[in-house]
């Protein structure tokens, strides 16, 4: 996998839920999502604080555990949300960034080589896009390039029972992943895509 290459496709990733994000209407925010015991007001305030937090681990204060925390959403959290996108994207740009440190507290102690935690990021917002077309009922479909990208690094994700956690990131993998490249992906990170999306327009 060329480096510069995920870079590239992470802002794809990311400029892809900003596009499902601005279909959610007020209305939608109560819904319940694929994440347990979250709806898609908590999903949206982890995704926006997610991008708030690399970025800020781009820039060496990861360690910083309020620049992760959750905050309640504005009047307009669509708009925050891509405010979000860009300030992540922008960090993410700067030219060394795939060879600084990044601490992510809320995975390790120990920091991950830039590269490695932009990986992280990707995957995340690969997962969390489908969460939140999953919930309004939205098409989501990326690239063929980014899903061979996304697939090995969800292989890669530790399973077991730490998947079992409140708050765990992903729920254990489902069994004999088979369908399409984002339904694999997904199954690995223990998305049920039993029930298709289908475009609610």
């Amino acid at each position: 996998m060329h480096t510069i290459n995920l870079r590239s496709h992470d802002e794809r990733v990311v400029r892809a839920t900003v596009d499902v994000v601005a279909q959610i209407s007020p209305s939608d925010l109560s819904l319940s999502t694929p994440c347990a015991g979250w709806d898609l007001s908590d999903l949206l305030a982890h995704m926006i604080a997610g991008h708030q937090g690399f970025a800020a681990a781009a820039a060496g204060r990861g360690a910083d555990r309020d620049a992760w925390r959750s905050r309640p959403l504005s009047d307009d959290p669509i708009q925050t949300y891509a405010q979000a996108a860009e300030s992540v994207i922008t960090a993410f740009a700067a030219p060394d960034v795939l060879e600084r440190d990044f601490l992510l507290p809320e995975i390790a102690s120990r920091p991950f080589p830039g590269r490695t935690a932009i990986g992280f990021h990707l995957i995340d917002y690969v997962a969390h896009g489908w969460d939140v077309a999953r919930t309004i009922g939205a098409a989501y479909e990326l690239p063929a390039d980014i899903l061979a990208i996304a697939l090995p690094i969800a292989a890669a994700v530790p399973d077991g029972e730490s998947r079992r956690a409140p708050g765990a990131a992903f729920a254990p993998r489902l069994p004999g992943p088979g369908g399409t490249p984002l339904d694999r992906i997904l199954a690995l990170l223990g998305r049920r895509t039993d029930d298709n999306v289908v475009p609610r327009r």
